[in-house]
């Protein structure tokens, strides 16, 4: 199972900020200038006013206790009480801003990636997996929001403090704020040394907790083939292997922890024996007060959190800045096919379809199609049929294009197709795949899901000509009943039937019909048979067959094997030629027969 949903940090090591992706970061939320001033602002007010407690602290016992004034006490309170609303106002400012700002800047930055996803060519979902795409929706556009929002607090909230105690140290006494000072590389160096190695171990720990939840999923999914192939031991040593290095890494990081505390704990308590050696020697001296002295001890315990926190806030900044480099380059990818600049609509295909010395290739060593050649008259029904890989699916993509030819044309009507724009051709389309793909929500909106303005009735139509309103109506609640996700409520041939009615729906002028009869019952088969004929009716159509049975009727049948076609013909043309299709034909006729004459003999 791919781990690509599941992503692995270990690349955030290598990140290098970039200017340009921090301009574009900054830009998003510079859309919302409004929060985001206003996150600035409230988060520096609710550090100074924070910092200003040490201040206080100081003039209380200066100024009130020791000077026996209690004017100065009532003073001092009343600012003490003004700091505090002060702090919650701000404090409310800033959640509130930011709790905003992530929404907007998640919503925008979510609405553009998805956009962009809707817009790639194939080739782009052939390279990446599915689990790629949603890490980039779900995680990383989350990790940005983040990054613009609270990362961004959390660094504001830690400098500001630092600078605001400074300077409050500076004012009391600035030759113990020089000392202070210069205790701060040191501090900010086993701070940055520490939470660096902590925060990656326990990033390596949820690394492999996801690749132990993809283990779970997939033994659990896979239950059936895990016991029938007896893999129970293997994949518990497997297990055991993940969960091994899972306890070693948390291991490392509460070792590290353990470590990573006390020594903070020393430095603070160097701190504040110079802080109680110099200011107790100022005292006795008459040079410095006993409430600079308690408001220099407070100072301390202020900063300290802050140095602690600094280094796992560009940490996750970090993961931020990976995650906005990683969405930006999917919003940068540019479409493989693009519309070309003087394209026009196709309003509709009144002759004919023709691949003119057509080659194309996934991986450019292996030709998939090499000078293929065909036309195709409107109206006219093409089976394709052949062994797996032959490139019978991707002529059908490319009369689509879902591809484009790496050489030669497509011509519509004699007019190269790229000379359309694509949404117009793709518009004439109708597909009909060997597993149908139904949305969550109602029969109705699923068949209504490629033209929305059609009316109820012509739902209905549509349904009846693919024999689909026979089993909706047996429905309790018809068409108005929930096909669950991914059609999950529905058998595999009531999903057919439903997509072969949204195709109908669509009024195609070319049908793309893939193994659409594959993996359902006979019965079904029948019915599907006759919706096929409503659906071709005036349209152009490319059949992809499994079954032979479906296509005898078809207008010519091409054997394709190796991007070629080795024959062509009608189904009785083909018999007659006792070729391959002849030979194809008779074994599967065989097949059907035993299986029809073994299910005799057991009374089914």
């Amino acid at each position: 199972m791919s781990d690509s949903y599941y992503e692995d940090e270990d690349d955030l090591a290598d990140v290098k900020f970039s200017r340009q992706v921090v301009r574009r970061i900054l830009k998003i939320a510079w859309n919302h200038r409004g929060l985001l001033i206003g996150l600035i602002v409230c988060t520096l007010l609710f550090s100074f006013a924070d910092a200003l407690f040490g201040f206080i602290v100081k003039q209380v016992i200066d100024e009130g206790i020791i000077a026996e004034n209690p004017d100065a006490l009532i003073s001092y309170g009343v600012l003490y009480a003004i700091r505090r609303i002060v702090m919650a106002v701000n404090a409310f400012g800033f959640i509130f801003c930011a709790g905003r700002l992530g929404r907007h800047v998640h919503y925008d930055l979510k609405k553009e990636a998805f956009n962009q996803i809707q817009q790639l060519s194939f080739t782009e979902f052939d390279k990446r997996p599915v689990g790629w795409f949603m890490a980039r929706l779900i995680s990383d556009v989350q990790y940005v929001a983040i990054f613009v929002t609270w990362n961004l607090h959390d660094l504001i909230w830690t400098v500001s403090t630092v600078v605001a105690s400074l300077i409050y140290m500076f004012i009391i006494d600035w030759r113990l704020a020089l000392i202070i000072l210069a205790m701060f590389p040191f501090m900010l160096y086993i701070g940055f040394k520490f939470q660096k190695k902590i925060i990656a171990e326990y990033r390596n720990v949820r690394s492999i907790n996801s690749r132990i939840t993809a283990n779970y999923n997939e033994n659990i999914s896979g239950v059936k083939i895990v016991k029938g192939l007896v893999r129970e031991e293997r994949n518990l040593n497997k297990f055991g292997n993940l969960t091994d290095d899972m306890y070693k890494s948390s291991y490392r990081a509460v070792k590290l922890s353990s470590i990573f505390i006390p020594l903070i704990q020393i430095i603070s308590a160097i701190a504040f024996g110079v802080v109680l050696f110099y200011g107790g020697s100022q005292i006795q001296a008459g040079t410095f007060t006993v409430g600079s002295l308690q408001a220099f001890i407070t100072y301390i315990t202020i900063i300290i959190e802050p140095i602690n926190v600094l280094a796992a806030v560009f940490a996750e900044m970090q993961h931020g800045f990976a995650s906005a480099e990683k969405v930006f380059d999917l919003i940068d990818t540019k479409p493989e096919i693009q519309d070309q600049p003087n394209s026009v609509e196709l309003n509709e295909i009144s002759k004919n379809i023709e691949y003119r010395d057509v080659s194309f290739y996934y991986e450019e060593k292996n030709p998939v199609l090499k000078n293929f050649s065909l036309k195709i008259k409107k109206g006219e029904i093409i089976a394709l049929v052949g062994p797996t890989g032959g490139g019978k699916t991707t002529i059908a993509n490319l009369a689509c294009r879902f591809y484009e030819p790496k050489k030669g044309k497509i011509l519509i009507d004699g007019t190269d197709y790229r000379q359309f724009t694509q949404i117009s051709l793709q518009r004439r389309l109708g597909v009909v795949l060997q597993t149908p793909h139904l949305f969550s929500g109602t029969i109705m909106e699923n068949i209504r899901y490629g033209r929305l303005e059609a009316t109820n009735e012509e739902v209905y139509d549509a349904s009846k000509l693919a024999h689909a309103d026979e089993f909706i109506q047996v429905l309790s609640k018809k068409y108005e009943e929930e096909v669950g996700e991914k059609g999950s409520l529905l058998s595999q041939g009531q999903k057919q039937l439903i997509s072969l009615a949204r195709a109908i729906l669509s009024k195609p002028d070319i049908v793309i019909m893939d193994e659409a009869t594959s993996s359902i019952d006979s019965l079904t088969e029948e019915l599907i048979q006759k919706g096929m004929i409503s659906l071709l009716k005036n349209s152009t159509g490319f059949i992809i067959a499994h079954r032979l049975s479906t296509i005898k009727n078809a207008n010519r049948i091409l054997y394709i094997d190796k991007g070629r076609i080795v024959e062509k013909g009608t189904h009785r043309e083909l018999l007659l030629q006792k070729g391959r299709y002849y030979h194809l034909y008779t074994r599967q006729f065989r097949e059907e027969r035993e299986k029809e004459l073994g299910k005799e003999e057991l009374g089914i």
